[in-house]
């Protein structure tokens, strides 16, 4: 494998990428795929575009309804960058972690760092010191540019060699101050398409998170699969979402495809459903990103206002139940893109639109990547049997320094964790994640389908699956842990009410033995049922704690 000439000074990325025997085989067979010797995914999502659709449009839309044109955010990248270069010493190659909620100027900070040479790690903003401390050690970042509001966590984290400057606050060193004084023309470190441009870190693991690499060509390879020929964005497009930008589904959902199609995107501080659909009426949003959890949780509101701009939904972050596409679907006549993606692989790459959508389907390969089922030893299964999920593409995994790598590329192929069926027609219906797979009297049973059907009764709000020891019978059995609508007693009678609605809906050897009631379900930063503390829950008869250092999911960061 021949990698292309650096424009990295500092080689701490190169240097840290998997041997290439360990690297995933990458396909480019789409015309679209091929790009120059010499790319910054920076430069050619603002020059670029506004070389195709001017510089004065909408690009960044604020909550509070201040806009930044393409020009203005090209603007400010510059100034941000210039500082970064001419005061702080970055040097291309170097990394600068980002921390801060989805507003324009953390968006102006990811492109200048981008355009400077730098490495992006972002962060999201409710990750505590001692998480940040572990990404500090992994990642070496040399400057943190950070949202004044969130200091207090990072400069806890101590991380060595750090230069901290934070943005939009009122003290005269800010960085909001310091780029004012700088001029607003920058020559564009010209960085090769296989430099890395990110490090982004997986929500959540069972030990040390893992930190993917990605390169400038794969920012734009999501967007030129996906976006363009599944999505198919349109440039009066007004985008929004609630992933935040450290989640790459939000990055790509609320960054990369409106501006690589020269649209407008929405960003919001707060996205929970209330604050999200308000936002779709006032901007007149026309593409929504959101998770399925979000999704059923705006059923009840759709009614209030006025959603007619809509034309695009996509869920990802966990499987959408088919329940909650069909509810959907019925109040709005919208139909849900579901897709799975990961942070190995950047975004989605399995999923249709239209009329290709089959509900409860993610649907097929994106035009541009590869999938198939296999078994334990990574051989193909025939079509309806259960299987691993195989993906190969133009991105793919790269974990920084990290053994893990073995076990998520086995034979070229990205091994995403999860357990699929093909049909005969080429769609993938979703099962469980590997891990979630409940095997009770010999049956394999999969946790979301136990929790689709669950969805489907009007006093079932969320819902979690897993399997729970039963003494008894010497067996694993099948426990749901349920929130109920507001107003239904956790009542003996409603667990009876529940089992037999499961029992009507699936096969009866599915349904729950055990159902557990909460207020409240647990789940990562992005958003994702964390199953595993179910599952611990389910073992030891004891709730786990939820504190936010604690957060973890599995070793990766399914997007679907």
């Amino acid at each position: 494998m021949q990698l292309s000439p650096s424009a990295h000074l500092d080689s701490f990325a190169r240097d840290s990428l998997p041997p290439p025997q360990q690297w995933p085989q990458l396909v480019f067979d789409l015309p679209e795929l091929a790009y120059p010797e010499r790319l910054n995914c920076a430069e050619e999502l603002l020059e670029g575009t506004m070389s195709r659709h001017g510089a004065d449009r909408p690009c960044l839309r604020a909550g509070d309804g201040a806009t930044w044109s393409y020009a203005d955010l090209r603007d400010r990248a510059n100034q941000i960058a210039r500082v970064l270069t001419e005061d702080l010493g970055l040097v291309p190659g170097n990394r600068v972690l980002l921390r801060g909620p989805n507003n324009p100027m953390l968006v102006a900070t990811w492109f200048a760092v981008l355009r400077a040479g730098g490495v992006v790690v972002t962060t999201m903003p409710l990750l505590r010191a001692g998480e940040l401390r572990t990404i500090g050690e992994m990642c070496r970042p040399t400057i943190a540019l950070c949202d004044a509001r969130f200091t207090e966590d990072l400069d806890k984290a101590g991380i060595q060699g750090l230069a901290v400057l934070p943005y939009s606050g009122t003290e005269p060193d800010d960085l909001t101050a310091q780029m004012a004084a700088k001029p607003t023309d920058l020559q564009v470190v010209p960085t090769a398409p296989d430099d890395v441009a990110l490090l982004a870190f997986t929500s959540g693991t069972t030990g040390k998170p893992k930190a993917t690499m990605h390169f400038h060509r794969d920012v734009l390879a999501i967007a030129d699969t996906f976006a363009t020929h599944v999505l198919k964005p349109r440039a009066d497009d007004v985008f929004a979402g609630s992933p935040p930008l450290a989640f790459t589904f939000g990055l790509g959902g609320l960054v990369i495809f409106p501006l690589r199609a020269g649209a407008s995107t929405v960003l919001l501080e707060k996205a929970a459903p209330p604050d999200l659909l308000a936002a779709v009426a006032a901007h007149r949003v026309s593409v929504l990103f959101t998770s399925p959890v979000a999704y059923r949780a705006s059923l009840g509101l759709l009614g209030e206002l006025d959603l007619s701009s809509l034309r695009r939904c996509v869920s990802a972050g966990e499987a959408l139940p088919k329940a909650t596409w069909e509810a959907f679907h019925a109040a709005t006549g919208l139909k849900i893109i579901d897709g799975i993606g990961s942070t190995e692989l950047l975004h989605i790459f399995i999923g249709s639109a239209d009329d290709e959508i089959r509900p409860g389907s993610t649907g097929r390969p994106v035009p541009g990547y590869r999938a198939q089922i296999v078994d334990e030893s990574g051989a193909a299964v025939p079509d309806g049997e259960l299987g691993r999920l195989a993906v190969i593409g133009p991105t793919g995994c790269r974990y920084l320094a990290d053994d893990r790598q073995q076990a998520y590329v086995v034979n070229g192929w990205n091994l995403t964790g999860d357990t699929y069926i093909r049909d005969a027609d080429g769609y993938y219906w979703y099962q469980a994640r590997s891990d979630d797979m409940i095997i009770s009297a010999g049956y394999n049973i999969a946790g979301p389908e136990v929790e689709d059907a669950l969805l489907r009764h009007p006093d079932v709000l969320e819902c979690g699956v897993v399997g729970a020891p039963d003494e008894q019978r010497g067996t694993t059995v099948v426990k749901a842990y349920v929130v109920l609508r507001e107003g239904v007693p956790a009542s003996p009678e409603t667990v009876t009410a529940l089992q037999e609605h499961v029992k009507a809906e699936i096969a009866p050897y599915k349904y729950p033995r055990l159902i557990e009631f909460r207020d409240a379900l647990p789940r990562t930063n992005t958003g994702k049922l964390q199953r595993f503390r179910l599952r611990a829950e389910a073992e030891t008869g004891a709730e786990t704690e939820t504190d936010a250092e604690t957060d973890a999911e599995t070793d990766s960061e399914s997007a679907g």
